[in-house]
């Protein structure tokens, strides 16, 4: 979508960045403004203005501001990691959700260990329940059991 500000006299990043008169019909004019010539400098370097030039007018006018942030954010991750680019990014970012896909099976059978000990050190401990309950101390014993069986005390056991 084209900006819908009125342009002033001045040139576009990209017409100031090559030196050029920019007209009233310049193409890089809604995207690259005056004040921001690095954007057009990043672009420019990875692309050159020739090949913006000419993906701009193949993708449609409703197009073309989706096309321009596209392009921005390739040239900086290409600049960035001049070997590797956007695939770079994506590669690192699938193997971070794999680790934190690793995590999350780690606590849920860390949960799953807590949740099974506690069940059945109850079901062991079902015969005294009555005599705990008839000592003036119950309370400190039921504090104690809560405690006992907190997440962190089980994190040092082997995982299932």
């Amino acid at each position: 979508m084209k900006s819908q500000v009125p342009r002033s006299r001045s040139s576009c990043a990209a017409c100031k960045a090559l030196k050029r008169r920019c007209t009233a019909n310049c193409l890089f004019a809604p995207y690259f403004r005056k004040d921001e010539p690095k954007k057009f400098a990043k672009v420019h370097k990875v692309f050159g203005a020739s090949n913006i030039s000419k993906i701009l007018n193949e993708v449609s006018d409703e197009q073309r501001e989706d096309t321009v942030n596209s392009l921005v954010y390739e040239a900086e991750v290409r600049l960035r990691d001049p070997i590797y680019g956007c695939i770079g990014a994506i590669a690192s970012l699938e193997k971070k959700m794999v680790e934190l896909e690793h995590d999350l099976m780690l606590a849920r059978a860390r949960l799953a260990f807590c949740v099974n000990q506690r069940t059945s050190f109850l079901n062991e401990h079902e015969n005294m329940a009555p005599w705990i309950h008839d000592t003036p101390d119950s309370g400190m014993v039921e504090a104690f059991n809560q405690d006992l069986f907190s997440f962190n005390q089980f994190s040092h056991l082997p995982l299932l």
